[in-house]
Parts: C-alpha cells; sequence; structure tokens
C-alpha cells in the first residue's frame, strides 16, 4: 500500500509541475497577443500615412527619423516574429494539456485500483 501512495505522490507532483508549466505558457501567450494587437495598431496607422509623412522611432531618450519603408519592415517582421511565437505556445499548450490528461488517467487508474484492492481486502477479512 505504501508503494502506491509513493506512486501517487509522485503522479500528483508531475501532475502540479504540468499545471504550472500550462499556466506559463498560457501566461507568455497573452502577452505576444498583446504585443501583436499593439503592433497591428502601429501597422494600421502606417497605412494611414502618406509617402511623404514623417516617422520617430524612439531609441533610447531620443527621436530619430526613420524611412517609412524601413518602419513598416520592421513592424511586420516584428508581427510575422509573434505570430510564429504564438504558434509555437500554442502546440506547447496543446502538448501540456495531453500530457495533464494522460496524468490524470494514470492517477484515477492507481487511485481505484487501490480502492478495489482494499474493498477486496475488507471482504476477505469480514
Amino acid at each position: 500500500m505504501a508503494e502506491v501512495q509513493a506512486r501517487l505522490q509522485a503522479l500528483s507532483e508531475e501532475y502540479q509541475k504540468l499545471q504550472q508549466e500550462l499556466q506559463e505558457t498560457v501566461v507568455s501567450r497573452q502577452k505576444l497577443q498583446s504585443q501583436q494587437q499593439e503592433n497591428a495598431g502601429v501597422f494600421k496607422e502606417f497605412e494611414k500615412l502618406g509617402d511623404g509623412e514623417v516617422i520617430y522611432k524612439l531609441v533610447g531618450p531620443v527621436l530619430l527619423k526613420q524611412d517609412k519603408v524601413e518602419a513598416e519592415s520592421t513592424v511586420k517582421g516584428r508581427l510575422d516574429f509573434i505570430a510564429g511565437e504564438v504558434t509555437r505556445l500554442e502546440g506547447q499548450i496543446k502538448e501540456t494539456q495531453e500530457k495533464l490528461g494522460k496524468k490524470r488517467t494514470e492517477i484515477v487508474q492507481i487511485q481505484a485500483s487501490a480502492q478495489a484492492a482494499v474493498a477486496g481486502k475488507a471482504q476477505q477479512a469480514a
């Protein structure tokens, strides 16, 4: 019986670690999605600008003039990178959820077999 309890404890700890990992990954995805929305807003603002408009980029405490094409390219690159990271994190979330499901099933099976063993011993004693 102690063996079963030790196994359940180990599985429970693994399950909690997976839950923590899932939570951290979801928070990372939310941050990236927020950045994605911000950059999409900036990109839409670029579309409103004419070709002769001046764009400034904040670098530290200084505003530097930047070419519109260069600025659009930078934001587009950022959006592409963020989209790739969001996709990667969503895959990681799905994988972690599958692992959680397997651990949960394993825990339930061990608990059920332990309860059946206890019930069997109780019937033999009676």
